[in-house]
């Protein structure tokens, strides 16, 4: 299985799958498609208007990976489902947290 994300020297790119107006606001996990990526998948409440989805994904992964608010933006896909999602801090850290989404 594929990692689903890619180290920088100032942190990781993350790959989400978000999943808007759901009942919760949650992590669940990793999955892999069908041609052999893995991406998280993320629910929230929010809805995908005026980037309020999104803006609600970077404060779930912040708190996710215990990160300011700050330190999370959406760096690709914000109009998709797919995002690609950059997370500033130590990277083998944030490769822990990831680690840990797996076992969800």
């Amino acid at each position: 299985m594929s990692q689903p994300f890619r180290l920088r020297d100032d942190g990781i790119d993350l790959h989400m799958r978000l999943t808007p107006k759901s009942a919760v606001d949650r992590i669940d996990g990793i999955e892999q498609t069908s041609d052999g990526r893995s991406h998280a998948k993320a629910r929230v409440r929010a809805v995908p208007e005026k980037g309020e989805a999104n803006e609600a994904l970077e404060r779930l992964i912040a708190k996710a990976f215990g990160v300011p608010a700050s330190a999370v933006a959406i760096a690709a896909g914000q109009t998709a489902r797919l995002k690609t999602v950059r997370i500033t801090g130590d990277p083998a850290k944030l490769a822990d947290c990831v680690a840990q989404l797996r076992q969800r």
